[in-house]
């Protein structure tokens, strides 16, 4: 696959609108290109888009997510920067990864694997979830825009908070205050605890809340009020010490209930996938970039579960995910398949 035909396998897919639960016919393009290129491709029964080459025991998995946050934006080239949903997150990363499985050193001794997961923007990370089971890769990266001179070695967790609480109606011009008064309350708290705890710790090692919204109703009898947040957690902080906190803050009034919790985690540098990355970027006249990142991604996931050598990489600027204004520069999109090839090619 040329450089041209790699433009235009990005650019077909982030024509080909993918967002979390409706990603079958991105997948389906991805499965005919990669089948296409001499890969063997198939969609496995979570969804995924799966590509692979070679037949040995040894397996390097390259997991990128098909997926995208809701908002189509059209595909467009202004000079060397291709506008559109997912060029950045993650389509880009997941494109680079086929078209250097397609070219890299065909050595059936090593199994070369990517695969584009379904749902990783959403609570569910239903892709990955499913094959952690079904794979043991010796070494894996994880598609995620790290910009071609970084690596990521690690993502913050993510827990949902939901308070739900009732009080009797009463009034609007009565001495007491509103149950949306006092959820609001409950969450000026919140952030002024995390501040506390925030002091002096650098923003990895932070805990980091984020309102969603707060919905009051009433039937003229009682009063209901549902808050929901998220907080990104640092490493080594224990899911019951927060309950306990956030549950000492809402006190008898509210009851609080955190869902959806995903695990921080941190890989190891000292492994021969990162000398690896290390040295073919440096071939490109970059300086890598060790990064560790305030969102989460699959290696949350995966992480945890295969204990082997791991790192996020990818093109683009992680500061465009989700935004209107999110593209990709061409020429570092083609330079990290280049990178990418390279460490396949010195793998096998």
């Amino acid at each position: 696959m040329d450089d041209q035909q790699a433009v235009t396998l990005l650019r077909d897919l982030c024509a080909t609108y993918s967002p979390s639960t409706h990603e079958e016919a991105a997948v389906t393009l991805l499965v005919e290109c990669a089948n296409a290129s001499g890969l063997h491709a198939h969609t496995d029964d979570a969804g995924n888009f799966v590509a692979e080459r070679g037949f040995g025991k040894r397996t390097v998995l390259l997991l990128g997510h098909i997926d995208t946050v809701p908002g189509f934006i059209e595909p467009r080239l202004e000079g060397n920067l291709l506008h559109g949903r997912g060029t950045v997150d993650a389509k880009g990363p997941l494109a680079a990864f086929l078209v250097a499985i397609a070219r890299a050193s065909h050595q059936n001794d090593v199994r070369l694997i990517t695969i584009g997961a379904v749902e990783e923007e959403a609570p569910t990370s239903k892709g990955a979830h499913y094959i952690i089971n079904k794979y043991q890769p010796e070494a894996v990266i994880i598609g995620e825009p790290s910009g071609t001179s970084g690596i990521t070695l690690g993502y913050k967790g993510r827990v949902t908070l939901d308070l739900d609480a009732t009080q009797a109606h009463a009034h609007s011009a009565a001495d007491n205050r509103s149950i949306a008064a006092h959820a609001a309350e409950f969450w000026t708290r919140l952030e002024d605890w995390c501040n506390s705890f925030n002091q002096g710790k650098r923003i990895f090692d932070q805990v980091d809340p984020h309102l969603t919204k707060i919905n009051s109703q009433t039937d003229h009898f009682q009063d209901q009020v549902n808050l929901s947040g998220s907080l990104r957690l640092p490493l080594n902080y224990s899911l019951e010490d927060l309950k306990t906190k956030t549950t000492a803050l809402a006190g008898t009034w509210g009851n609080v209930t955190l869902r959806h919790f995903v695990r921080p985690f941190k890989a190891d540098r000292r492994t021969p996938l990162v000398r690896s990355l290390l040295r073919e970027i440096r071939k490109e006249g970059l300086e890598p970039i060790f990064k560790l990142k305030t969102g989460t991604s699959d290696m949350n996931v995966v992480g945890p579960a295969w204990q082997c050598p791991i790192v996020a990489y990818g093109p683009g600027d992680s500061r465009l995910d989700h935004t209107a204004e999110e593209h990709i520069n061409i020429q570092d999109y083609l330079k990290s398949i280049s990178i990418l090839t390279r460490v396949l090619d010195g793998w096998v």
